[in-house]
Protein backbone atom coordinates (compact mmCIF):
# COMPACT_ATOMS: atom_id res chain seq x y z
CA UNK A 1 0.00 0.00 0.00
CA UNK A 2 0.96 3.56 -0.25
CA UNK A 3 3.73 4.47 1.94
CA UNK A 4 4.61 7.51 4.89
CA UNK A 5 7.16 9.59 3.18
CA UNK A 6 7.41 11.70 5.89
CA UNK A 7 7.25 11.63 9.57
CA UNK A 8 7.13 14.31 12.08
CA UNK A 9 6.79 14.77 15.96
CA UNK A 10 7.69 17.54 18.46
CA UNK A 11 10.23 15.18 20.22
CA UNK A 12 11.94 13.28 16.99
CA UNK A 13 11.66 15.92 14.06
CA UNK A 14 11.53 15.45 11.10
CA UNK A 15 12.30 11.76 9.18
CA UNK A 16 11.82 10.76 5.03
CA UNK A 17 12.63 7.98 3.14
CA UNK A 18 15.91 7.93 1.50
CA UNK A 19 14.48 7.56 -2.40
CA UNK A 20 18.01 7.91 -3.99
CA UNK A 21 18.10 4.40 -2.47
CA UNK A 22 15.22 2.77 -3.57
CA UNK A 23 14.43 0.36 -4.84
CA UNK A 24 17.31 -1.79 -3.38
CA UNK A 25 17.57 -0.03 0.44
CA UNK A 26 14.44 1.02 2.28
CA UNK A 27 15.51 3.16 4.83
CA UNK A 28 13.87 6.32 6.76
CA UNK A 29 16.40 9.00 7.52
CA UNK A 30 16.41 11.93 10.56
CA UNK A 31 16.91 15.37 8.44
CA UNK A 32 18.54 17.40 12.13
CA UNK A 33 19.50 20.44 10.27
CA UNK A 34 18.26 22.77 7.72
CA UNK A 35 21.32 22.03 5.73
CA UNK A 36 20.13 18.67 5.73
CA UNK A 37 16.77 19.25 4.44
CA UNK A 38 18.03 21.61 1.63
CA UNK A 39 20.22 18.81 0.70
CA UNK A 40 17.82 15.58 0.56
CA UNK A 41 15.54 18.34 -1.35
CA UNK A 42 18.43 18.91 -3.70
CA UNK A 43 19.72 15.76 -3.86
CA UNK A 44 16.01 14.51 -4.76
CA UNK A 45 16.04 12.02 -1.33
CA UNK A 46 13.08 13.78 -0.84
CA UNK A 47 11.31 14.65 -4.47
CA UNK A 48 7.60 14.83 -6.14
CA UNK A 49 6.20 18.45 -5.86
CA UNK A 50 3.62 17.71 -2.81
CA UNK A 51 6.32 15.92 -0.62
CA UNK A 52 8.71 18.94 -0.86
CA UNK A 53 6.15 21.59 0.00
CA UNK A 54 5.28 19.88 3.19
CA UNK A 55 8.94 18.62 3.87
CA UNK A 56 9.86 22.73 3.71
CA UNK A 57 7.08 23.35 6.09
CA UNK A 58 8.75 21.00 8.44
CA UNK A 59 12.17 22.64 7.45
CA UNK A 60 11.17 25.77 8.62
CA UNK A 61 10.35 24.00 11.88
CA UNK A 62 13.69 22.42 12.04
CA UNK A 63 15.58 26.13 11.07
CA UNK A 64 14.18 27.76 13.85
CA UNK A 65 15.17 24.79 16.45
CA UNK A 66 18.51 24.98 14.87
CA UNK A 67 18.75 29.16 15.34
CA UNK A 68 17.30 29.22 18.55
CA UNK A 69 15.76 32.73 18.00
CA UNK A 70 14.89 34.28 21.52
CA UNK A 71 12.42 36.86 20.69
CA UNK A 72 9.26 37.07 18.81
CA UNK A 73 11.34 39.67 15.96
CA UNK A 74 14.24 37.54 16.23
CA UNK A 75 11.84 34.11 14.90
CA UNK A 76 9.58 35.97 12.28
CA UNK A 77 13.14 37.00 10.84
CA UNK A 78 14.55 33.08 11.52
CA UNK A 79 11.36 32.25 9.49
CA UNK A 80 11.91 34.42 6.49
CA UNK A 81 15.56 33.03 7.05
CA UNK A 82 14.78 29.73 6.50
CA UNK A 83 12.20 29.67 3.98
CA UNK A 84 14.49 32.37 2.09
CA UNK A 85 17.00 29.34 1.88
CA UNK A 86 14.83 26.46 1.28
CA UNK A 87 13.08 28.07 -1.79
CA UNK A 88 16.86 27.61 -4.09
CA UNK A 89 16.74 24.19 -3.44
CA UNK A 90 14.29 23.12 -5.89
CA UNK A 91 13.06 26.27 -7.70
CA UNK A 92 10.73 23.92 -10.42
CA UNK A 93 8.51 22.69 -7.90
CA UNK A 94 5.52 25.39 -7.13
CA UNK A 95 4.48 23.72 -3.95
CA UNK A 96 7.86 24.13 -2.34
CA UNK A 97 6.76 28.31 -2.79
CA UNK A 98 3.38 27.75 -1.90
CA UNK A 99 4.03 25.59 1.50
CA UNK A 100 6.84 28.44 2.39
CA UNK A 101 4.62 31.25 2.07
CA UNK A 102 2.06 30.05 4.42
CA UNK A 103 4.71 29.76 6.54
CA UNK A 104 5.83 33.14 6.22
CA UNK A 105 1.94 34.50 6.67
CA UNK A 106 1.87 33.07 9.74
CA UNK A 107 4.93 34.31 11.17
CA UNK A 108 3.97 37.87 9.93
CA UNK A 109 0.56 37.22 11.56
CA UNK A 110 1.97 36.55 14.86
CA UNK A 111 4.51 39.73 15.05
CA UNK A 112 3.07 41.64 17.52
CA UNK A 113 2.79 38.88 19.94
CA UNK A 114 4.03 39.12 23.22
CA UNK A 115 6.03 35.78 23.55
CA UNK A 116 7.23 33.86 21.04
CA UNK A 117 5.75 30.25 22.33
CA UNK A 118 2.34 31.11 20.36
CA UNK A 119 4.22 32.07 17.22
CA UNK A 120 5.85 28.35 17.51
CA UNK A 121 2.96 26.90 18.35
CA UNK A 122 1.31 28.15 15.36
CA UNK A 123 3.86 27.40 12.84
CA UNK A 124 4.11 23.65 13.98
CA UNK A 125 0.22 23.80 13.69
CA UNK A 126 0.23 25.34 9.97
CA UNK A 127 3.51 22.82 8.90
CA UNK A 128 1.04 20.21 10.09
CA UNK A 129 -2.18 21.51 8.14
CA UNK A 130 -0.24 21.63 5.19
CA UNK A 131 0.91 17.95 5.63
CA UNK A 132 -2.90 17.28 6.50
CA UNK A 133 -4.51 18.80 3.36
CA UNK A 134 -1.98 17.17 1.19
CA UNK A 135 -3.24 13.61 2.54
CA UNK A 136 -6.46 14.78 2.06
CA UNK A 137 -6.42 15.89 -1.76
CA UNK A 138 -5.03 12.54 -2.74
CA UNK A 139 -7.36 10.80 -1.32
CA UNK A 140 -9.56 13.28 -2.90
CA UNK A 141 -7.41 12.79 -6.30
CA UNK A 142 -7.78 9.03 -6.04
CA UNK A 143 -11.64 8.62 -5.46
CA UNK A 144 -12.43 11.17 -8.43
CA UNK A 145 -9.97 9.64 -10.84
CA UNK A 146 -10.62 5.83 -10.15
CA UNK A 147 -13.72 6.27 -12.20
CA UNK A 148 -11.62 6.58 -15.15
CA UNK A 149 -10.25 3.39 -14.96
CA UNK A 150 -12.42 0.18 -16.17
CA UNK A 151 -11.76 -3.69 -15.56
CA UNK A 152 -9.47 -4.37 -18.15
CA UNK A 153 -7.54 -1.07 -18.84
CA UNK A 154 -4.36 -0.73 -19.62
CA UNK A 155 -2.60 2.77 -17.37
CA UNK A 156 0.37 4.41 -18.59
CA UNK A 157 2.51 6.82 -16.09
CA UNK A 158 5.48 8.74 -16.33
CA UNK A 159 8.06 9.29 -13.81
CA UNK A 160 6.45 8.74 -10.32
CA UNK A 161 3.36 10.38 -8.42
CA UNK A 162 3.12 8.08 -5.94
CA UNK A 163 2.67 8.23 -2.31
CA UNK A 164 6.93 8.55 -2.61
CA UNK A 165 5.88 12.22 -4.08
CA UNK A 166 3.69 13.32 -1.32
CA UNK A 167 3.02 12.82 2.19
CA UNK A 168 0.70 9.57 1.85
CA UNK A 169 -1.31 8.66 -1.23
CA UNK A 170 -0.27 10.44 -4.38
CA UNK A 171 -1.34 12.21 -7.01
CA UNK A 172 -1.55 10.14 -10.42
CA UNK A 173 -0.95 6.57 -8.34
CA UNK A 174 -3.84 7.11 -6.37
CA UNK A 175 -6.32 6.76 -9.13
CA UNK A 176 -4.84 3.33 -9.45
CA UNK A 177 -4.43 2.97 -5.53
CA UNK A 178 -8.12 3.80 -5.65
CA UNK A 179 -9.07 2.00 -8.30
CA UNK A 180 -7.55 -1.39 -7.51
CA UNK A 181 -9.08 -0.77 -3.58
CA UNK A 182 -12.46 -1.37 -5.76
CA UNK A 183 -11.60 -3.99 -7.30
CA UNK A 184 -10.80 -3.28 -10.83
CA UNK A 185 -8.47 -5.31 -12.43
CA UNK A 186 -6.08 -3.58 -15.11
CA UNK A 187 -2.50 -3.25 -15.89
CA UNK A 188 0.30 -0.14 -15.41
CA UNK A 189 2.70 0.43 -17.92
CA UNK A 190 5.05 2.44 -16.21
CA UNK A 191 7.76 4.43 -18.49
CA UNK A 192 11.33 3.97 -16.86
CA UNK A 193 11.94 8.26 -16.98
CA UNK A 194 15.20 8.54 -17.90
CA UNK A 195 17.80 9.58 -16.40
CA UNK A 196 17.08 8.89 -12.86
CA UNK A 197 14.86 6.55 -13.78
CA UNK A 198 11.96 7.13 -10.96
CA UNK A 199 9.54 5.10 -12.98
CA UNK A 200 11.53 2.03 -12.80
CA UNK A 201 13.26 2.78 -9.03
CA UNK A 202 10.01 4.02 -7.85
CA UNK A 203 6.77 3.69 -9.40
CA UNK A 204 7.27 -0.18 -10.29
CA UNK A 205 8.22 -0.53 -6.66
CA UNK A 206 5.08 1.25 -5.26
CA UNK A 207 2.84 -0.92 -7.41
CA UNK A 208 4.53 -4.05 -6.67
CA UNK A 209 4.21 -2.88 -2.84
CA UNK A 210 0.25 -2.52 -3.62
CA UNK A 211 0.20 -6.12 -5.27
CA UNK A 212 -0.89 -3.71 -8.52
CA UNK A 213 0.05 -5.53 -11.87
CA UNK A 214 2.72 -3.40 -13.46
CA UNK A 215 4.63 -3.61 -16.29
CA UNK A 216 8.38 -1.71 -16.66
CA UNK A 217 8.55 -0.07 -20.60
CA UNK A 218 11.36 1.78 -21.75
CA UNK A 219 10.87 5.37 -22.51
CA UNK A 220 10.68 4.56 -26.38
CA UNK A 221 8.34 1.72 -25.69
CA UNK A 222 5.56 4.02 -24.87
CA UNK A 223 4.39 4.13 -28.52
CA UNK A 224 4.77 0.70 -29.47
CA UNK A 225 2.08 -0.22 -26.58
CA UNK A 226 0.06 2.79 -27.90
CA UNK A 227 0.06 1.17 -31.33
CA UNK A 228 -0.84 -2.41 -29.97
CA UNK A 229 -3.83 -1.15 -28.06
CA UNK A 230 -2.58 -1.88 -24.89
CA UNK A 231 -3.50 1.41 -23.34
CA UNK A 232 -6.34 3.02 -23.04
CA UNK A 233 -5.75 6.21 -20.98
CA UNK A 234 -2.28 7.67 -19.50
CA UNK A 235 -2.46 9.38 -16.15
CA UNK A 236 0.54 11.67 -15.00
CA UNK A 237 1.72 14.21 -11.98
CA UNK A 238 2.31 17.66 -12.21
CA UNK A 239 5.19 20.03 -11.07
CA UNK A 240 3.71 22.88 -11.86
CA UNK A 241 0.61 23.73 -13.77
CA UNK A 242 0.31 27.52 -14.95
CA UNK A 243 -3.53 29.25 -14.98
CA UNK A 244 -4.40 28.38 -18.15
CA UNK A 245 -3.29 24.44 -17.81
CA UNK A 246 -0.28 24.41 -18.94
CA UNK A 247 1.69 21.70 -17.45
CA UNK A 248 5.20 21.38 -16.45
CA UNK A 249 6.64 17.96 -15.49
CA UNK A 250 9.29 15.46 -15.58
CA UNK A 251 11.29 15.21 -19.07
CA UNK A 252 9.75 13.11 -21.33
CA UNK A 253 5.74 14.05 -20.34
CA UNK A 254 5.20 16.51 -23.08
CA UNK A 255 6.66 13.31 -25.49
CA UNK A 256 4.22 10.81 -23.80
CA UNK A 257 1.07 13.60 -24.31
CA UNK A 258 1.83 13.79 -28.08
CA UNK A 259 1.99 10.16 -28.71
CA UNK A 260 -1.46 9.62 -26.63
CA UNK A 261 -3.04 12.39 -28.91
CA UNK A 262 -1.73 10.85 -31.83
CA UNK A 263 -3.71 7.59 -30.58
CA UNK A 264 -6.68 9.23 -29.76
CA UNK A 265 -5.76 8.01 -25.81
CA UNK A 266 -7.64 10.32 -22.98
CA UNK A 267 -4.32 12.10 -21.20
CA UNK A 268 -4.86 12.87 -17.48
CA UNK A 269 -2.81 15.23 -15.73
CA UNK A 270 -3.49 14.15 -11.26
CA UNK A 271 -2.26 17.38 -9.38
CA UNK A 272 -3.54 19.32 -6.13
CA UNK A 273 -4.40 22.49 -6.57
CA UNK A 274 -1.07 23.69 -4.35
CA UNK A 275 0.60 22.58 -7.76
CA UNK A 276 -1.33 25.31 -9.89
CA UNK A 277 1.09 28.29 -10.26
CA UNK A 278 -1.28 31.48 -9.13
Amino acid sequence: MPVETIRWSPQDGLEIIDQTLLPVVFKHVRLESLGDIWEAIKMLRIRGAPAIGVCAAYGVLVGIREKGPASVAETVRAVHECADYLATSRPTAVNLFWALGRMRRVADQHKDDAEPAALLSALEGEAEAICAEDKRLCRAIGEHGAALIHDGDGVLTHCNAGGLATSDYGTALAVMFRAHELGRRFRVYADETRPLLQGARLTTWELMQAAIDVTLICDNTAAQVMREGKVQLVVVGADRIAANGDTANKVGTYGVAVLAKAHGIPFYVAAPYSTFDR
